[in-house]
């Protein structure tokens, strides 16, 4: 049986270790990827399959990418859901014995990318860990490229069947990885799947035991507990955040240093978000998919990365204590009252880069001369920036100023040593300052000046043999040489040794000739081993500043979204709000903030007072204000977006931003729930009507009296006494104190629903007005008090292009039906082929009673009938 070769060995070794990765296997200036590996990049990559021998009866299927450019080929890869493994070789080849020696030195996923041309500076690249016992769920998230790393537990404390599970895919989805790790025994994974988007990657159960997670962190962190991360002793979080440490440990076989600190997220400081509400609200991502038209768009005028990463933190993640609402909101005051530092603020935190990311780089061992240039040119802005802090006087801005770190010491330490513009990579010198180090010194002397040497020997050695015509040549056979004529042979000293003798002249080398030359050859190789160690020891002393490095850019980056929020407040003229611990909305003018900047016309705004006391408001005894605010109103005539732009300024007010309105009192919401819109769940199996009524039920089962309610024709997509039912009975429940008693704005085209008014305490009657001019329609997108006196819908079918003869017969029936109720169902056969039938001339009355079946009819169908009666 053929025998493979050692090479082939040692791939096979390695790869029994890597099964479920494709492994790219270091030969020279190469990587080279084999067998079934072979055949899926070179389809993937678009790359030649060749083959290769290596000891078997057949070629080898093989394919490789250049070592310089191989990165780029991992990530498409990775793009596509392989696992990439690298092996490298981890020795000198030239000093080798045998085989070089290789190991796989990263494995890359998608939550483990660190390559910043395949990352997007406004966000983090995620990866989470979820894990579950009896006492619920836990989920860890941490990102290797900025040391972020975070963990949060929900808890089965006597909640309702599946809540704790929701709350989990709603975290999920906030945070929204870019891999998921579960352990083989999860059993909720096909869920998490498809709620990430994303398949999971499955870890050894060992890995998430608490004993075993529990000496990860410690050992990692360096600390005896974990009670300084706020994590008690068998906390929930642990296993979660052990095991995926486990696993970054496994892919990235580095020390993670980058990881300083562990953060715990606990629920009741920050609003709550279900996967709908952040969905139908466009926080940080538009209904297109884009960032552009979400509320984040609007907000993020934000300098650096981390700012922008830091913001979309607190978009998703809004306060609920007061006191640091109003920390944020008056820090963002008083840089919104100083216009000219502001501005000078932003134009040096435009010339700071991606601090964590550079970090990280350099400390997973990838950074380069220029990654240090990088953070050298970063923190020589900081002093600048240290100045205009002096102007500071609110608290939360005073203690940036208190705890800001210039990282000067860091600046003139690179400065004294790397070069003005190092190369790109560390193996082709140019990187350290001249006088930093004698040797290098002497060698770069040596090089640059390698003529004048030879010059000055060929000088000395003519003057002491006393031949005039001696010359020292080169030729890439014998290298540097002594020639002497055949004439001056006689005069040759004897420490020339005799190298090759030619018809005129004899070639001798000296001791001293060989040193030299030794030295003016391998100058470039020790310069560039020289230089590469001391970077590299440089590079070191950097690194173990990372936990001050770090703390100065969540300094800066918190710096950079009050100027950002600032910023947006001047120029889109918001204004503060009042965060109260009351339970009052009170807005005046509100707009809604991203429709504002997208409409080509003026904005309508419009007020909003809302308040869940009964009988009346918190605001002064202002009676005027509602709980539950039936809405109706033409469609297009802005229902939709009022009701929105209510639940964004209240979100707004809780993340510390000024808001689009004249005045705004906010009273703290705890959650915010949404059911607008309607599509199919085609991965389910579940109808529109199927999914708004699970939306419905996760908000009736989980809001309460601290809750924000949106919903948006809810029963529409069932027949119409069935979503009437539906729609009323919804609306009482929310309405009642005993229930839930949330505030909550209810759009409808049901009209019955506005009987209400009047008959449940706190809910009152709105609507959006429109003006009808002939055949046309004005929407006023002015909400009064009242309700609507119809939809237009015939007037929105028009302007949608539906064609005229369509809108002419609607019109005809929409008289009949408005005088008479539904018709009877016409048979087919009283109808003429190719004419339309029209309901028969009948006195309104009787065809209204003839209709009525009264053993059959419900109390709310009851109840319809007798309106209509007394209409007709």
């Amino acid at each position: 049986m053929p025998k493979l070769t050692p090479m082939m060995e040692q791939y096979f070794t390695i790869k029994a270790n890597h099964k479920d990765a494709i492994l790219m296997f270091r030969l020279g200036d190469f990587f080279e990827i084999f067998f079934d590996d072979a055949k899926i990049a070179a389809k993937e990559l678009n790359i030649a399959l060749t083959g290769r021998d290596c000891g078997q009866e057949e070629r080898a299927p093989m394919c490789g990418v250049p070592a310089h450019a191989v990165d780029g080929y991992i990530l498409k890869l990775v793009e596509k859901g392989y696992r990439v493994a690298l092996a490298d070789q981890v020795e000198d080849a030239r000093q080798a014995k045998g085989i070089v020696k290789r190991e796989v030195i990263r494995i890359v996923t998608p939550g483990t990318i660190t390559d910043a041309n395949f990352l997007e500076d406004g966000r983090h690249n995620f990866i989470a860990a979820v894990h579950n016992d009896k006492t619920g769920f836990a989920i860890a998230a941490a990102d290797i490229t900025t040391g972020h790393f975070m963990v949060m537990a929900f808890c089965n404390n006597n909640e309702r069947p599946g809540e704790t599970e929701q709350k989990l895919f709603d975290e999920i989805s906030r945070i929204s990885p870019s891999e998921l790790l579960v352990s083989e025994t999860f059993p909720l994974t096909r869920i998490v799947e498809n709620v990430s988007g994303k398949k999971a990657t499955t870890a050894p159960a060992w890995t998430f035991h608490p004993a075993n997670a529990f000496k990860c962190l410690v050992e990692h962190f360096g600390t005896m507990h974990l009670e300084g991360f706020g994590i008690a002793e068998g906390a929930a979080e642990i296993p979660a955040a052990g095991a995926l440490l486990t696993y970054l440990a496994d892919t990235q076989k580095s020390a993670l240093s980058q990881i300083t600190r562990l953060k715990i997220f606990a629920q009741q400081t920050h609003m709550l978000l279900d996967i709908s509400s952040r969905r139908n609200l466009e926080l940080t991502a538009a209904s297109t998919g884009g960032k552009t038209g979400s509320l984040l768009w609007v907000l993020d005028k934000t300098k650096t990365a981390s700012g922008a990463r830091l913001l979309r933190t607190w978009v998703d993640l809004p306060l609920m204590n007061t006191s640091e609402i109003k920390k944020r909101l008056d820090a963002v005051d008083e840089w919104k009252q100083m216009p000219i530092e502001r501005a000078e603020l932003r134009e040096y935190l435009h010339g700071i880069h991606d601090l964590e990311r550079v970090t990280t780089r350099l400390a997973s061992r990838a950074g380069t001369a220029r990654d240090l240039a990088i953070l050298r040119g970063s923190v020589e802005l900081l002093p600048a920036i240290e100045r205009l802090l002096t102007h500071v006087k609110n608290a939360a801005n005073a203690e940036i100023r208190s705890t800001f770190d210039n990282l000067q010491d860091i600046y003139k330490k690179i400065d004294a040593q790397l070069t003005e513009t190092p190369p790109a990579t560390v193996r082709e010198g140019g990187m350290i300052r001249a006088g930093v180090n004698a040797e290098l010194d002497r060698l770069r002397d040596i090089k640059q000046n390698a003529q004048s040497y030879l010059e000055e020997m060929e000088a000395r050695e003519r003057n002491e043999t006393g031949i005039s015509s001696l010359k020292i040549r080169f030729n890439r056979v014998f290298g540097y040489y002594i020639e002497v004529t055949a004439a001056n042979l006689s005069k040759v000293p004897g420490h020339f040794v005799r190298r090759q003798t030619l018809a005129n002249c004899e070639r001798f080398v000296t001791e001293e000739l060989k040193n030299l030359e030794e030295t003016l050859l391998g100058a470039d190789e020790q310069i560039i081993t020289l230089e590469f160690e001391l970077f590299d020891a440089l590079r070191r002393e950097v690194i173990e500043e990372m936990a001050r490095i770090q703390f100065t850019a969540s300094v800066l980056a918190t710096l950079d979204v009050f100027q950002s929020l600032a910023e947006v407040a001047e120029r889109e003229n918001y204004v503060k709000p009042e965060v109260t611990n009351g339970t009052g909305i009170f807005i005046k003018e509100g707009r809604h903030p991203v429709v504002e900047k997208l409409t080509t016309h003026a904005f309508v705004p419009n007020d909003t007072k809302m308040c869940n006391k009964i009988g009346g408001a918190l605001n002064e005894g202002d009676d005027s204000a509602s709980r539950l605010a039936i809405i109706t109103g033409p469609n297009m005539a802005g229902k939709s977006t009022y009701m929105r732009q209510v639940a964004l300024i209240v979100l707004m007010a809780q993340i510390g931003s000024f808001v689009p309105a004249r005045t705004a009192e906010i009273g703290v919401t705890d959650r915010i729930f949404t059911r607008v819109g309607a599509s199919d769940d085609l991965a389910t199996g579940q109808s529109t009507f199927m999914v708004e009524m699970t939306e419905v039920a996760n908000i009736l089962n989980n809001a309460g009296k601290n809750s924000l309610i949106l919903l948006d024709e809810i029963g529409r997509g069932t027949s119409t006494f069935d979503g009437l039912a539906i729609a009323w009975a919804v609306l009482e429940h929310i309405a009642d104190i005993s229930q839930i008693g949330a505030k909550t704005l209810f759009a409808t085209h049901y009209h019955e629903l506005t009987q209400l008014e009047g008959q449940l305490d706190g809910v009152k009657n709105y609507c959006f007005t429109a003006h009808e001019q002939g055949e046309d329609i004005v929407f006023l997108r002015k909400l009064i008090h009242g309700e609507a006196g119809q939809s237009y819908g015939i007037h929105v079918a028009r302007l949608a292009g539906l064609p005229k003869k369509v809108l002419s017969h609607a019109t005809e029936l929409l008289a009949t039906l408005n005088s008479s109720g539904l018709p009877k169902k016409t048979e087919r056969k009283e109808r003429p082929p190719a004419q339309t039938a029209s309901p028969k001339k009948e006195h309104p009355l009787a065809i209204a009673l003839s209709k009525i079946e009264p053993e059959n009819l419900t109390p709310i169908e009851a109840l319809n009938i007798l309106v209509q009666l007394k209409q007709i």
